[in-house]
């Protein structure tokens, strides 16, 4: 099987890529067990910081790596928190923080106009020295909720509702998350570009 180190800690992330992973003939590893320092996400896109970290964990490894850079885009708010979900409430940010200041910037806005996508950017390199990366993007529509609903997911899952199936994305089933979402709308269109 192919060595394919993750440079992610996000659990996750982790899981939702073992899952998609499963059936492949890929060995999946998370940076952490080889050390892997946390790098800078220094990027201005998820594009960039998707690289900066691929490149990282391939360099520190020896192996082809993937990563991906995430977030949600809040029309109401211009686009933000985008790069910086993560980190939207500060450097020692929580999922719980992060909620908290969207609500709190999102509570005088009207529901039809708390458009919001997730946006997701997966990069796999062969090697660190990969002038020719694999890049997949995907994104997921829908409206940002004032109240949580749902306990399935991470980050801003219980407040991002899917309209068109009555439900936030915390209330699907991890395998139906799988296949709607931006992540997995990204690795479907990795898979099918893998080195095999």
């Amino acid at each position: 099987m192919r060595k394919l180190v993750i440079a992610s800690a996000n659990t996750g992330k982790l899981r939702e890529l073992s899952q998609l992973f499963v059936n492949l003939d890929y060995q999946l590893y998370p940076q952490a067990d080889f050390d892997v320092p946390e790098v800078a996400e220094t990027g201005t896109t998820f594009v960039e910081n998707a690289i900066i970290k691929a490149r990282n964990a391939a360099q520190h490894t020896g192996f082809a790596a993937l990563a991906d850079d995430s977030g949600i885009e809040v029309d109401a708010l211009n686009g933000a928190p985008g790069v910086y979900s993560a980190r939207f409430s500060g450097p020692d940010a929580t999922d719980e923080t992060n909620n908290a200041l969207l609500v709190e910037k999102l509570r005088q806005v009207p529901e039809r106009q708390r458009g919001a996508r997730y946006r997701a950017v997966i990069v796999y390199m062969q090697n660190a020295a990969d002038a020719s990366p694999v890049i997949c993007e995907g994104s997921w529509e829908g409206i940002i909720l004032l109240e949580p609903h749902g306990t399935g997911g991470f980050g801003y899952d219980p407040y991002f509702y899917l309209p068109e199936r009555g439900c936030t994305s915390a209330e699907l089933s991890a395998e139906l998350k799988n296949k709607l979402s931006h992540r997995g709308q990204a690795l479907r269109q990795l898979l099918e570009r893998l080195p095999q």
